[in-house]
């Protein structure tokens, strides 16, 4: 067997120890590069499930991003009319008008009708001059006017009672987190649902698609979702007590190999293609990438059905129809992109690394003059 053709019978590139006479220190033959997609075959491993799939014009179909990710609107009726009632803490301003001069309270057209801001006490009280001590707590605004009428009694002649808030500190909700202005907000501003009460906060700092949005209600989480699958449609109303956190949460796939620039990128969309992905990473590398190596690893849902199977994809980018079917493949959070080095890139590698080994034997002889260190 001659050298090459021992090299062409290679499975696997593997670093050549020859038996030196000194110690080399600090130089690694070859490096490795990532897995051996040779070893990728439609069986089980015992480590992990797994199914090899080729990418094909038909076997695409099933993993076709969707063509829209916007849905029905749930929060599209929703009114701004929330039942509000009074408690502790509010501020309200009562005015009370009467019909005719010269009676204890002014007419509407003369000013003096206001009696000032109430603050209802911690009993759920205010007190209103002329009219004494008035039970608010649990009422509408419609409902507090109507008992102050009652109260009145005889003291006034068809009085006119309007009562308005100066103040909500009851009918609110919590916005924190990355937001612009986080804080808590009053559902008298019209705030009907979570996207109303985000944009209210001053709007979201960064991506939609790299933000998460948890609603709290009564101590239970009832809604957990990234931001922006509330403004594909997701949108829910809110209530009073509501606690909405907008915080990170990084929707990224993972390119390795034989491409330009390796490393984690952000999905910037839901619907993002296999061929927009490597697209994100200047594509692939000319000189050391198989194009008819470009594997995409995806878990699945394995965390949460012990029983599902990861899947391996394969894809053949020397086949001018694997265009169209990158173009149709749609990406996911946590997807890894790898892209094997080409059988020559690794050969070369191993010659590499014999000419280096031959050298270090040619220094330690003294035959050869060191020209560069490694």
């Amino acid at each position: 067997m001659t050298f090459w053709t021992w090299l062409h019978a290679v499975g696997r590139p593997t670093a050549i120890v020859l038996g030196l006479g000194v110690a080399v220190a600090g130089c690694q033959a070859i490096p490795g590069d990532g897995p051996w997609m040779n070893g990728a075959k439609s069986t089980s491993s015992e480590a992990l499930p797994f199914d090899v799939i080729d990418l094909t014009p038909t076997t695409v179909v099933a993993y076709r991003p969707p063509a829209t990710v916007d849905q029905p609107s749930a929060a599209g009726n929703l009114s701004a009319a929330v039942p509000i009632s009074v408690q502790p803490g509010d501020v309200l301003k009562v005015r009370i008008f009467e019909p005719y001069e010269g009676s204890i309270f002014p007419t509407i057209q003369r000013p003096g009708a206001d009696l000032g801001n109430q603050r209802v006490t911690p009993d759920g009280t205010i007190e209103v001059p002329y009219v004494g001590t008035v039970k608010v707590a649990g009422l509408d605004l419609r409902e507090i006017e109507r008992r102050i009428v009652e109260q009145l009694g005889s003291k006034a002649q068809n009085p006119q009672v309007i009562v308005e808030y100066v103040a909500d500190r009851n009918n609110t909700v919590m916005v924190s987190g990355e937001v612009k202005r986080p804080g808590r907000l009053s559902l008298l501003e019209g705030t009907r649902s979570v996207v109303d009460a985000i944009n209210s906060a001053g709007g979201p700092v960064g991506a939609a698609t790299q933000l998460q949005v948890v609603l709290r209600r009564h101590g239970s989480v009832i809604l957990d979702k990234q931001y922006s699958e509330l403004l594909a449609g997701g949108d829910i109303g809110i209530q009073k007590g509501d606690e909405i956190v907008v915080r990170p949460n990084s929707q990224i796939f993972t390119v390795l190999g034989a491409v330009a620039r390796a490393g984690n990128v952000p999905l910037t969309k839901p619907n993002m293609t296999l061929l927009e992905a490597l697209g994100e990473v200047h594509g692939l590398s000319d000189e050391r990438a198989n194009k008819t190596g470009v594997y995409i690893f995806r878990m699945g849902d394995i965390q949460d059905n012990p029983n599902a199977r990861a899947r391996v994809f394969r894809l053949d980018l020397m086949q001018p129809v694997s265009i169209f079917v990158a173009q149709q493949f749609g990406m996911q959070a946590n997807d890894v992109i790898y892209v094997t080095n080409a059988p020559l890139y690794e050969y070369n590698k191993i010659l590499t690394s014999i000419y280096r080994t031959f050298s270090i034997v040619g220094i330690a002889k003294g035959s050869v003059t060191p020209t560069a260190a490694f």
